[in-house]
This record gives C-alpha cells, sequence and structure tokens, in this order.
C-alpha cells in the first residue's frame, strides 16, 4: 500500500470530474427506458476518468462482487497506483429507474477517503436513520420506535410532530414504518429510489424541507450516504440486515463479526473524506443535466469533510 499522504483538497477536483464524466456519460440516455445501458455508461466512464487520477485506490462499495459486475467491482484496484492509498464507494448511477423514467433525483455519487476509512458493507439491506446537523447526540437512536424517533426529534426543534416532514422509500417493507409515522401526524416524504440523495435531504431541511430520513435501504448506499452527512452535518446510524445464511457469509467475508453492531456515521466512515454528486434528473439537492444545442451543462456538489466546505459547480460541456 502507497504511504503518500492523502491530500483531500488537490484531489477533490479530480473527484467532481469522476462523478461529472459518469452524469455525462448517462444524458443521452435519460427518459430512454433502458435502465441496463443507462449504468453501463456511467460505469465505464467513471472508471476511465478513475484511472486517471495518481491514486493507488481501491473500491470498496462498489458495483457488486467481482463475479457480478464485470468492472467497478468491490476490490477493483483503480487510478495510476502513484499516490496515496485510498478507499472509495461509488454509485455510477444512483437511480438507474429515474434515469431510465426520466424521474427526478437520479445522481452520480462518490467518495474518497484514506485507505481504511470506509466499512467494508457486503451488498445487504441495512437499516437507516439519519438527521441533520444541530442536534444533540443520539437525539434519536435506531433503538426507539419510530412514535419516539418523531416525538424526540420534534421536542428538540421546538416543534409539534405535524411540522415533522420523515423521507422514506416506498416499498411493501415500510407499510408499518408509513403506518406508525401516520399516527404521529407527521408528514411523509415518499421517494420510489435513491436514498444516498434521501439521506442527503435531512442535511439541507431548510431548502428540502426533510428533517428526517429511515427505513430498510442498500448498506453501500448506507456508506455513501454516511460520507455525504460528515461533510455536511448531521447523524446517522445503520444496522446490517440478513435474509439468510450467504447474506451473513457475504458480511463475515466482508471481515465484519458483530452482525449485530449498529453502526454510527463516524463508524461507518472514520476518517475524513471527499464526496462529490453530479445531478442527472432534476433534484431537491442538485439540477439535472440541462441540454442546449451543442451543449450539456451539469451541477456538482463538492464536500470535503476535513474543513466542512460545499462546493456547487456549474460545468458546460461540448456534445
Amino acid at each position: 500500500m502507497s504511504n503518500v499522504e492523502f491530500k483531500d483538497r488537490l484531489l477533490s477536483l479530480g473527484l467532481a470530474r469522476v462523478s461529472e464524466a459518469a452524469a455525462l456519460a448517462s444524458a443521452n440516455l435519460i427518459g430512454r427506458g433502458d435502465e441496463k445501458a443507462a449504468d453501463q455508461a456511467a460505469v465505464n466512464a467513471m472508471r476511465e476518468q478513475l484511472n486517471m487520477l495518481d491514486i493507488a485506490g481501491v473500491v470498496v462499495i462498489g458495483e457488486g462482487e467481482r463475479d457480478e459486475a464485470p468492472m467497478l467491482y468491490i476490490g477493483e484496484e483503480v487510478g495510476t497506483g502513484e499516490g496515496p492509498g485510498v478507499d472509495i464507494a461509488l454509485d455510477p448511477l444512483e437511480g438507474t429507474t429515474l434515469t431510465a423514467k426520466d424521474m427526478p433525483n437520479a445522481l452520480t455519487v462518490i467518495a474518497m477517503g484514506p485507505r481504511g476509512s470506509m466499512l467494508h458493507a457486503p451488498d445487504v439491506y441495512m437499516d437507516k436513520l439519519a438527521i441533520g446537523p444541530g442536534y444533540a447526540k443520539d437525539v434519536v437512536t435506531l433503538e426507539m420506535s419510530v412514535k419516539e424517533r418523531v416525538a424526540a426529534l420534534a421536542k428538540a426543534k421546538k416543534c409539534k410532530a405535524e411540522n415533522i416532514t420523515v423521507c422514506v422509500l416506498e416499498r411493501p417493507r415500510h407499510e408499518q414504518v408509513i403506518e406508525d409515522l401516520r399516527s404521529t401526524g407527521a408528514a411523509i416524504r415518499l421517494i420510489t429510489d435513491g436514498d444516498v440523495a434521501g439521506v442527503m435531504h435531512c442535511a439541507e431541511a431548510a431548502q428540502t424541507g426533510i428533517d428526517m430520513y429511515m427505513g430498510e435501504g442498500g448498506a453501500p448506499e448506507g456508506v455513501l450516504a454516511a460520507s455525504a452527512l460528515k461533510c455536511m452535518g448531521g447523524q446517522m446510524y445503520g444496522r446490517l440486515l440478513f435474509r439468510n445464511d450467504d447474506e451473513r457469509g457475504r458480511a463475515k467475508k466482508a471481515g465484519i463479526t458483530d452482525l449485530d453492531k449498529i453502526y454510527s456515521r463516524d463508524e461507518m466512515v472514520t476518517q475524513d473524506v471527499i464526496f462529490a454528486a453530479t445531478g442527472v434528473t432534476d433534484g431537491s439537492i442538485l439540477h439535472g443535466i440541462k441540454r442546449e444545442v451543442g451543449f450539456y451543462t451539469t451541477e456538482t456538489i463538492l464536500m470535503r469533510s476535513k474543513t466542512g466546505s460545499v462546493r456547487r459547480m456549474s460545468y458546460r460541456s461540448p456534445v
């Protein structure tokens, strides 16, 4: 492993170019109904750009296990090999269905930190809970019931439960969560896909109107979301969920011994990271790709947890 220092400031703009390239590659497939083609285009572009960076990178959150994904698989080495050793978590197209149907909040997402800084989450479900910055530690926890979480956050926010909005993935498995939330009087923002964006919404509640995220989604996306919140501020908790012995085996293969552990944000991402996301379709956080004759324009959010800086960039690219 390289002993070169991880200089997040110097690498950050390169990371933004990676997410921009993936978004631009999927531009012509927005609304075309082909999820796989959109995802593959983003994967190819992201991999090509990553391999231009002077890093000795390892994909710890990727497109799947090596035998499932031809590129950007978990364990794949990327970069020139000449720079610092880094962990990379990525989703080349978060919201393949959203892209194919031209629905809101499709993003390209990537995070980078020093080697060993990110939880090697297996491709299983994770029970997630997140809120934005400005609250006392553990004001809400996974051990609380749904109703207790709403009551605790309302008390901390000095408002009624009716003034709390919770983001939840619209899935049959969340029927009880939704029913419990309805009983509190809280509002629910249901999303069809894209729970990295769903968690990020909490960190910009004034802009998005979302105070809390909860529910079960992919564990890899949980690590990506934790990377974003480490930069934006906010609290997040995650607990891995297993449906069978095969999934438990995946966790053990990834080095996880305590299968019941509840991970905090800073246990999922233990060191300072950089995070970039580019809008593919219009959303609450980022504008989608804008087309005009001869050009595409993208919007990217680039963040560094070390400084808490959040940079928004517009990039106009010739087609």
